[in-house]
Order: C-alpha cells, then sequence, then structure tokens
C-alpha cells in the first residue's frame, strides 16, 4: 500500500496535494474530499449507501483543521462543522486514482 511522504492543504487552491511513497503526487479538491466522507452520517453503515446529498457540500467548503490519526489516516473539521470522517491512505488513494482518471478522461 502507497503511504504519504507529505501533505500540504493548498487553502487558496481549494486543494490537498500528496507525495506518495511512490514519488506520485495528488491534488484532491477539498469539495470532492467532503463530498466523499465514508462516515456513518454520511454513508449507510448497513447499505452503503450514500447519505451525504453531494451537491449540499458549498464549493466553498474549506477545512478548518487536519490532523493525523495513527499512520494510516486523515481527520479534517470542514468549514461545514462536520468533522466525523477518516480518510485512510487507502481512501485517499482510490480518490486520488479516480480524480487523475476523471482528468484524464477515463472515467
Amino acid at each position: 500500500m502507497q503511504t504519504p511522504q507529505n501533505i500540504r492543504v493548498h487553502r487558496e487552491d481549494g486543494l490537498l496535494e500528496i507525495v506518495w511513497s511512490d514519488h506520485d503526487v495528488s491534488r484532491l479538491p477539498f469539495r470532492l474530499l467532503r463530498q466523499s466522507c465514508r462516515c456513518a452520517l454520511c454513508i449507510d453503515e448497513f447499505t452503503g449507501r450514500q447519505i451525504l446529498d453531494p451537491q449540499t457540500v458549498p464549493e466553498t467548503i474549506q477545512p478548518q483543521n487536519v490532523s493525523l490519526t495513527g499512520n494510516y489516516a486523515l481527520q479534517f473539521v470542514w468549514s461545514d462543522g462536520h468533522d466525523s470522517g477518516l480518510y485512510t491512505w487507502k481512501h485517499l488513494r482510490e480518490l486520488a486514482d479516480s480524480e487523475s482518471a476523471r482528468l484524464q478522461g477515463n472515467d
């Protein structure tokens, strides 16, 4: 599994930048991250159905705080008050790979 070697919050660009152990660099928009929260408030624990309506996440969403959780995840406190999601390295890498494919037109 790839792990982050460097993580930077670029507030002015609205992006989280991750440099992975394979030297790949991912730039994930804050809104995408908030829309992709996997906590029990955003995803039904039993069905896996998304509870959070992605369209309700403001374009201007910002992290108020970003912290490491052990050696496996990040936790965000978002400007909309949401703070219960953990973003594992695996989840972040999957989001990064999906975003990269989308930007290259390979959805």
